[in-house]
């Protein structure tokens, strides 16, 4: 039996935002708010949204220029509109008390929204996020991958063809991809991929008191142990846990495993009912 409930919209930081929710309230247990990638749309992250919902009121949300959510010539791609976005999305539910998960640039979303309103969040997970920025190490992936990906989608892409830019996804997986790539605009890819190098990430984490998971992809090379010590030192209630088999994309390449890393932090585990 499915846990989707219905997929909606609202505005929220003067834009739509369109979002998917999975599950219902649960007694005892904050919301979830699931902010993905780069260019992972919120349906994208489904079968995630299916496995939360089984212990969570759970929402997985199309950051602007993704999905269903609003895009546009002269939107404000920014890493601070972005996590304005999250905080209005939240008030906009009427969610008092929740928790974020973010995927990669959803974790520095979720970081910075820590730190511009702090108290809204109650929990955050850091899913593999890219520890570039000014000064640093580049992030591994490079802009055409992206680029080159979604210009392809816009025109038809085949399977082929996308599994050259995914060699380890399923077909399954591929598919969704296919289906959905062609909805992330092109300027909004690259004024995040660039913000990965300007924006510094690591100034806010000395101002989020709340407690942080910070799960590392052991195939990824995004965070190294390096950047662990770093992070130990600017974040006060930090918990490291790793999925050693899995590459950036966590839950694609050892969805039990993903879950498995979470443990209790966000309340209970993720198990299978």
């Amino acid at each position: 039996m499915s846990n989707f409930q219905y997929g909606g919209q609202v505005q929220a930081n003067g834009i739509r935002q369109h979002f998917l929710r999975y599950g219902e309230a649960k007694e005892g247990r904050d919301p979830v708010i699931i902010v993905p990638g780069i260019t992972s749309p919120a349906v994208t992250w489904g079968f995630v949204g299916e496995r939360f919902g089984e212990h969570y009121d759970t929402y997985i949300l199309d950051v602007r220029g993704r999905g269903l959510s609003e895009a546009s010539d002269t939107l404000d791609y920014s890493l601070d509109a972005q996590a304005a976005d999250l905080l209005a999305f939240a008030e906009a539910l009427g969610l008092e008390r929740y928790s974020v998960v973010g995927h990669s640039m959803g974790g520095r979303i979720g970081i910075r929204a820590a730190h511009s309103k702090p108290g809204a969040i109650a929990r955050l997970v850091l899913l593999d996020p890219p520890v570039s920025g000014p000064g640093r190490r580049e992030y591994p992936s490079k802009l055409p991958w992206y680029v080159d990906s979604i210009r392809m989608a816009k025109k038809g892409i085949q399977l082929e063809e996308m599994r050259t830019f995914c060699p380890t996804w399923t077909e399954e997986q591929l598919r969704l991809r296919m289906q959905w790539l062609h909805t992330c605009d092109e300027r909004a890819i690259v004024d995040s991929f660039n913000g990965f190098h300007t924006d510094d990430f690591h100034v806010d984490m000395p101002y989020v008191k709340v407690p942080v998971m910070l799960m590392i992809a052991g195939r990824g090379d995004v965070i190294r142990e390096e950047d662990v010590t770093e992070i130990k030192t600017l974040l006060d209630d930090l918990v490291v846990s790793h999925v050693p088999d899995a590459g950036h994309m966590i839950p694609w390449d050892d969805e039990e495993g993903f879950y498995k890393a979470f443990g209790s932090f966000l309340g209970t585990p993720i198990t299978s009912s």
